[in-house]
């Protein structure tokens, strides 16, 4: 049951993210709204690296920030977003499909170095660290879009830019 609920889970949440990358507009990858935030086009490549961390999740009982780059250069075009998130999103549903219950029961650690950051079950570490991370940047390229006074897809239904 639980693979069931989070092969539906990620499909869906999976399927939204793509929308919003598709609307990605080329000409405003290098803007950000504030000296503090990343650029829309550096918070698209950390959206689509987080599939990255939720492949990691299945292939590795932990996973160490400390051996990763804490930002890694922005993509330069939409169609690199899209394929990058596309053959990632392969690998996923690959790893989701060839799991079991007991697997997503297993203990996963996110760490940097010495410092436990998480433990829990894959499948809630699947929820938290992959998913809820993803819907978190999704929306914060949401408000993007909107800042750009651009259309901003809907997730959960229509948005202010479509129709009902």
């Amino acid at each position: 049951m639980v693979k069931q609920l989070i092969i539906g889970d990620v499909s869906r949440e999976l399927a939204n993210t793509r929308r919003i990358l598709e609307s990605l507009p080329e000409e405003h990858l290098a803007w950000k709204p504030h000296e503090k935030s990343m650029t829309l086009g550096g918070l698209a490549t950390h959206l689509v690296n987080l599939l990255n961390w939720e492949i990691a999740i299945f292939q590795y009982p932990e996973f160490d920030l400390s051996t990763v780059p804490l930002r890694r250069e922005a993509l330069g075009r939409r169609a690199d977003f899209l394929e990058e998130f596309d053959a990632n999103v392969n690998k996923l549903e690959k790893l989701i499909a060839e799991c079991d219950e007991k697997m997503l029961g297993e203990e996963w650690t996110l760490r940097h170095g010495d410092h436990i950051i998480l433990r829990e079950p894959r499948a809630i570490a699947l929820r938290t660290f992959g998913l809820s991370h993803m819907i978190h940047h999704r929306a914060q390229l949401g408000v993007y879009l909107r800042l750009l006074d651009l259309p901003v897809p809907g997730f959960y239904g229509p948005s202010a830019d479509e129709q009902a």
